[in-house]
């Protein structure tokens, strides 16, 4: 069976889609897993799933290179957006798409067709909702891994975030110890890890450990969770900038808490494979 995909990315973070919404794949968890690799087959971080949805425009279904099913993708839903619009499927500037995480509404930028803003809705910081063991906001707790003493700050953008600030993000083993977070059973449903460094009041540099695939070059729910609890801990206003191995993306908190995320969305390639 040949199978179409678009390869795309946004600021480094990169994804298949595919357009599934009158086709059906069997057994897709373990098709996503052979084809994410990036020797053997095409490689990618995440897979997109355009599907047709009853509540909104499109469904966006997620998962990761591990063949695991997740809520919610920042880079990937603006992504989407693009494959939309660039295919006439929809001539709306503001699209609703359905995903695990609830309706997320991306719209074009005026002015520059290659960027994309999102409204993520408002960060979750309760604790149970993150979900994490433990109730209430969980801000600058300790936490030991692998021998050394964190303060997490865990924020949920739809998915679960586990933010930890540190002075040199760059020399920082993210590989060691973002695995280890990861599956920390405080995390009933495991967790992305952000390792963020503060530049100013507007600015940080972070890099990022998706669930499920390892670190990537960005992550859209992963920044929006890092400004969120850079500014929760006074670190930041409510308007910054997020430098990522991949590249930037903008974080603007709203007044009435609403996360806004700004950033680019690319098409690589087009192509088709064998399943």
């Amino acid at each position: 069976m040949k199978l179409k995909f678009t390869k795309m990315h946004g600021i480094g973070n990169d994804f298949i889609v595919l357009d599934l919404r009158r086709k059906k794949i069997n057994k897709l968890e373990a098709v996503v897993r052979r084809l994410s690799d990036r020797r053997f087959a095409i490689g990618f971080d995440q897979a997109l799933v355009l599907r047709t949805s009853r509540k909104a425009d499109f469904r966006m279904d997620i998962y990761n290179a591990d063949g695991g099913k997740v809520e919610m993708c920042g880079n990937g839903i603006r992504c989407v957006a693009e494959y939309i619009w660039k295919r006439k499927l929809s001539d709306k500037d503001t699209l609703e798409i359905e995903t695990l995480a609830g309706i997320i509404r991306p719209e074009r930028v005026k002015g520059d067709a290659a960027m994309v803003r999102v409204d993520m809705g408002r960060a979750i910081t309760e604790g149970k909702l993150i979900p994490a063991r433990a109730s209430g906001p969980i801000v600058d707790r300790t936490m030991r891994v692998l021998g050394k003493t964190f303060r997490i700050t865990c924020v949920s953008m739809g998915n679960p975030h586990c933010v930890i600030f540190v002075k040199d993000v760059d020399s920082f083993d993210v590989e060691r110890f973002g695995a280890a977070i990861e599956k920390n059973k405080f995390f009933p449903q495991r967790t992305n890890v952000e390792f963020v460094e503060v530049i100013n009041t507007r600015k940080v540099k972070m890099r990022v450990w998706e669930r499920g695939s390892g670190e990537t070059l960005a992550c859209g729910t992963g920044a929006c969770a890092a400004a969120v609890a850079a500014n929760l801990k006074g670190l930041t206003s409510s308007k910054v900038t997020v430098v990522l191995k991949g590249g930037t993306l903008k974080i603007e908190i709203g007044k009435d808490e609403r996360v806004f995320m700004t950033g680019a969305a690319v098409e690589a390639f087009e192509g088709t494979v064998e399943i």
